[in-house]
Parts: C-alpha cells; structure tokens; sequence
C-alpha cells in the first residue's frame, strides 16, 4: 500500500479548550468530534490506520490564543508528535494578535520543536493579513523556508450579518462556515494578499489552502481575464504566483467533479491529500482516493504524488511505507 501524508488534521489542546470563549465556540462541534479532537495519541493512530493514513500534520482545531496559550498548545502537540514518530508531525498555532510574538513563536517552533509549518486562521478577529501589520509573519516563514496554511476561520461583525436571512438559525451558522462562507472567504483572503502585494515582497512564501482551492480553481479564469485591471501594480502574475507560491489540498472535499475542476487549473504537483480530520474521516479520504483511481483523471504516479511525494517535497520530510 502507497503512503499517504495528510496536513489539515485538528486536535484541541487543553489550553485553549478552557478558554471561556472558546467554551462557546466548541459547543458547536458533536461530543464524537471533541473526543477526536482531544486525542493525539491511540485512538487518532487508529484512524490514521483505518483510512490507510501514514503520516499526519497535525494543527489546532478553531480559535486563537494568547502566546501563553499558543506555546502551552505548542508544547503539548511537541510531545504528542515526540511519543508517535513517526506517524505525526505538526503544525504550530501562532498568535496573530501579536504578530512579532507570533514570528517569534513560528521561528521557535519551526527550529526547537521541529515542526514543519503554521497553520493561521483565516482572519483575526475580523482583520486580514493583507494588512502589513502582520507581516512578520510572513517574512519569517519566508526566512525558515517553511510553510503557512491559511484556514477558514468562523465569521465575525459585519461578515456574519451577510448570513442572516428568512430561515433556521442552522441555516445562518452552516452558510457562514461548511457550507459557503468559509471557502468564500478564505479564497477571497488569497486574492486580497496578492492584491497586496505579499507575493512581491515575499518572493519564495509558500502558502498552503485547503478544501480543493477554496473556490478559486473553478473562478480562476475569469479572475485571470480581469487581473491586469484588478490588479495593476503588481510585479508578478497571478498564475505565476498560483503556480509557485501556492498549494492545494483536497481536506474536506470527495467529489470528482471539484477535484477535476482543480486538476484543470493547477500543476499536479501543487495538489496535496488532506482529509480535515476529526471532521471528515480518513475513511471517506480512502474511498475518495479509490473513485479517482478508478476514474482515470490521473495516472497512477500522478496519485501517488498527490497521496504522498508532493507533500514530502513541500515539507521536507520523509515517510517509509503504507498504514501501520
């Protein structure tokens, strides 16, 4: 059996589950997923085993913390990934309403507990990274080579307004994340870093997205027809930033037709496998791998970096085999 390497996989640590505010957040998610969640140790290699999963990136589930948080998350997530080489490997939470303390916990992270890239929320509190002030950030993933992976963060303020309408609350909360709002907005968050100019000034960032391209595989084109008057004052390119800087996993999504969407617009080996674990199952990412073997989009060498080499690539490491 191939490998499988797979990089948008959640735990909650204990230090940000007993914020009060995050209290509320999680009350959201099912008794089965914050068991999941909790776990970083038996009961998670377990179900990396039953979806054929060798090598796990783990990151922190919803929610941005102090720095006393972060490192307290950082620090327990080191050990976990320390007690199961090598099956896991991590991502760190950074906290991005400091973002010198933030750049600073990346660069500790990155050099002192080896982890092989961040994982940001799409937005802190209602700001975006297109504004500079969070640029250290940026620039010091650029200085470590390493990678950042910009998730959908549930909406604040104004944003989750645009949700409400003549229908169940469930119907307002699921537009603004699953079910629109955050791919919606995490692919326009692209678009506004490029527009920004973060991609000329930090030439060599790798940028990781999740959920098939966030939208934007299916809107690229037309995005591309209008760029030169969208975006007049940059020095790069879109589809060469999209080619270069970014990255595509399939975390989430396990239809054929978005994964054939993506395929259209971006290089095989900017795709990466993911499954958004605990919230999807490695087991539906198994079954999702096998209806594209079966459909004869890609060649089988063409899946086998998409399972496993892109990612060993783009993160530096290595895996050595197939599911325990």
């Amino acid at each position: 059996m191939a490998p499988l390497i797979t990089l948008e996989e959640h735990y909650l640590s204990s230090a940000l589950a007993e914020d009060p505010e995050l209290k509320e957040l999680y009350s959201l998610f099912s008794p089965h997923h914050i068991a999941k969640l909790r776990d970083l140790g038996a009961q998670r290699i377990a179900d990396m085993d039953a979806g054929g999963v060798s090598l796990q990136v783990v990151s922190h589930g919803p929610g941005v913390g102090t720095l006393e948080q972060c490192r307290s998350a950082n620090d327990s997530l080191a050990a976990a990934v320390q007690q199961n080489r090598p099956r896991l490997a991590g991502f760190a939470t950074l906290p991005m309403g400091k973002p010198q303390d933030a750049a600073q916990e990346l660069e500790w992270c990155i050099k002192d507990l080896g982890f092989v890239g961040a994982l940001l929320e799409n937005h802190y509190q209602g700001r975006y990274y297109d504004d500079e002030d969070f640029w250290p950030v940026f620039a010091m993933a650029e200085k470590l080579d390493t990678v950042v992976y910009i998730h959908p963060a549930f909406p604040t303020g104004l944003l989750k307004q645009t949700f409400k309408g003549n229908y169940p609350i469930q119907t307002e909360t699921l537009l603004g994340i699953a079910g629109w709002g955050w791919h919606a907005d995490t692919g326009l968050h692209i678009l506004r870093l490029f527009g920004a100019g973060l991609f000329d000034r930090f030439a060599k960032l790798k940028v990781v997205i999740g959920h098939m391209g966030e939208m934007l595989p299916f809107q690229l084109d037309r995005i591309l027809g209008a760029e030169k008057h969208m975006f007049p004052a940059m020095k790069r390119g879109l589809r060469e930033v999209w080619d270069q800087n970014l990255w595509i996993t399939t975390s989430g999504m396990v239809g054929l037709g978005p994964f054939s969407c993506l395929l259209r617009t971006t290089k095989i080996d900017r795709i990466l496998y993911s499954v958004d674990y605990p919230f999807s199952s490695n087991e539906q990412g198994g079954r999702f791998l096998e209806a594209v073997r079966k459909s004869g989009l890609v060649t089988e060498e063409q899946l086998a970096d998409i399972g496993y080499r892109n990612a060993e690539a783009m993160l530096k490491v290595k895996v050595t085999g197939g599911a325990v």
